[in-house]
């Protein structure tokens, strides 16, 4: 497909390295020449320099065109208006980044449906929810939802002491007769779509699936389920700390948020009285300590430098704080951080990249299924998958042992309904379930992907 995107920052270039690698022709629209240069130095993408509200610049690299429109710079309204231009000239689908919690807040659909966007993304509410999943669940390192949160995929990292070390994915369904289901292992590098003789061993880093209440049960069961965070502190009154706040308090918890801004700080407490807002420097540790560090469920770093929030979650981790969890937006400097001993992080780009690499390959799909959702995991390295199955499938009707599936790649669960399934080789897909796929090293568009 032919795609332009508008706005080469953090989120965009993150966004293009995506599309590229999904082998989409991509056009690249900043107004930096520097920024642009480089871009299309290291993508094999075009590179127009100027404006995304320009006509003529629009016209230039042939907007109307374009399967997919997609703009991210850093203003809500020149995204919006790049959009309508391009939707006016012919371009098939748009999507804005919309960001101000005063368009989100009540407007956004009205505002969608006036400009004909096809899809709207809001990155930091986006990541807010999924830090809120996070600290709903402290023990698990990442939380995604399937199927209208009936169905999860939690990692796990197992310590030196885990019950479950040494043991085979067969007997460990056996000992914990649970409905769930080991779906993918990381040791060190390596990543391995696990049968039921793989053997688990301390350090690795588990993904299950499971419906809510079996998860529950199987945490309670191997002694590592940590209640529920009710005391967070949150370090930068950015909006993402805005929307989890907000979250937060409407599910009950008590927030404390620190940033050195001043005016920040003020708009911050005036739109949510309910938290407790300090006006300090949070990368100092007396000031941490002063404001009840130590005994707080959880800790989360949002400022806008990478190594302020790694140091920060390092020092909070070094306190016993139960759930630590650093914004990151740099691979490089993830991997440090899981050497300091913090496994919980969460990317902006990264979540923007996913939601619209999912976009792009639906509209790609054939009519035997449609891409629901998407994550990618381990850098990349692994795809979760979420299909809804229309008409007759060349995998429905046929008992999963049955089907003759490519290698790693693993069906992760079944929705039927209301129902969440978690699949034995007995089970078969049926038209208008959702299925979860699990893919290593492989690019699936549709469910027939998944077949040899």
């Amino acid at each position: 497909m032919k795609i332009i995107v508008v706005g080469c920052g953090k989120i965009g270039t993150a966004l293009i390295e995506s599309l590229v690698a999904e082998d989409h022709d991509v056009v690249a629209i900043d107004k930096s020449p520097s920024i642009l240069e480089e871009v299309t130095n290291i993508y094999d993408v075009m590179g127009a320099c100027g404006n995304g509200t320009d006509w003529d610049l629009l016209v230039e690299v042939e907007a109307n065109t374009a399967d997919l429109f997609i703009a991210v710079t850093d203003s809500d309204e020149m995204n919006m208006l790049s959009c309508f231009l391009a939707k006016k000239l012919g371009a098939k689908h748009t999507v804005a980044r919309i960001r101000n919690p005063e368009h989100n807040d009540g407007s956004l659909d009205f505002l969608r449906r006036q400009l004909e966007l096809s899809l709207v993304i809001n990155p930091e509410r986006l990541v807010a929810r999924e830090l809120y999943h996070m600290l709903r669940l402290p023990a698990a390192a990442r939380v995604e939802t399937f199927s209208g949160r009936g169905l999860e995929l939690v990692e796990l990292k197992l310590k030196p002491d885990s019950k479950l070390d040494g043991m085979r994915l067969m007997d460990l369904r056996k000992k914990y007769p649970y409905n769930f289901l080991i779906c993918m292992v990381q040791r060190e590098e390596e990543v391995f779509i696990p049968d039921g003789h793989f053997k688990l061993k301390s350090g690795d880093k588990i993904s299950i699936t499971a419906t809510p209440g079996e998860r529950l049960k199987l945490l309670k069961s191997l002694e590592i389920l940590q209640k529920q965070s009710r005391d967070i502190m949150i370090v930068g009154a950015s909006n993402t700390a805005y929307y989890l706040t907000k979250m937060l308090i409407n599910g009950g918890s008590a927030v404390k948020v620190i940033d050195k801004d001043k005016a920040r700080c003020k708009n911050f407490s005036e739109s949510l009285p309910e938290a407790v807002v300090i006006h300090g420097d949070g990368a100092k540790q007396e000031l941490l300590l002063e404001e009840g560090l130590s005994n707080m469920d959880a800790f989360v770093a949002l400022t806008g430098m990478v190594e302020q929030n790694i140091l920060l979650s390092y020092f909070a981790a070094s306190h016993q704080v139960p759930k630590v969890i650093s914004k990151i937006n740099r691979d490089e400097f993830s991997h440090m951080a899981e050497q300091l001993g913090l496994d919980s992080m969460v990317s902006p780009r990264k979540t923007v990249a996913n939601i619209l690499v999912r976009y792009a390959r639906a509209l790609e799909n054939s009519m035997d299924s449609s891409v629901e959702t998407l994550y990618k995991l381990v850098d990349g390295k692994v795809e979760a998958l979420e299909f809804t199955v229309h008409g007759d499938a060349a995998v429905c009707n046929i008992p999963l042992r049955d089907l003759k599936l490519k290698s790693n790649i693993l069906i992760g669960g079944i929705t039927r309904g209301r129902k969440s399934i978690i699949p034995s080789g007995n089970d078969a897909i049926l038209p208008e379930d959702k299925v979860l796929i699990l893919a290593a090293g492989h690019r699936i568009n549709n469910l027939a992907d998944i077949l040899e």
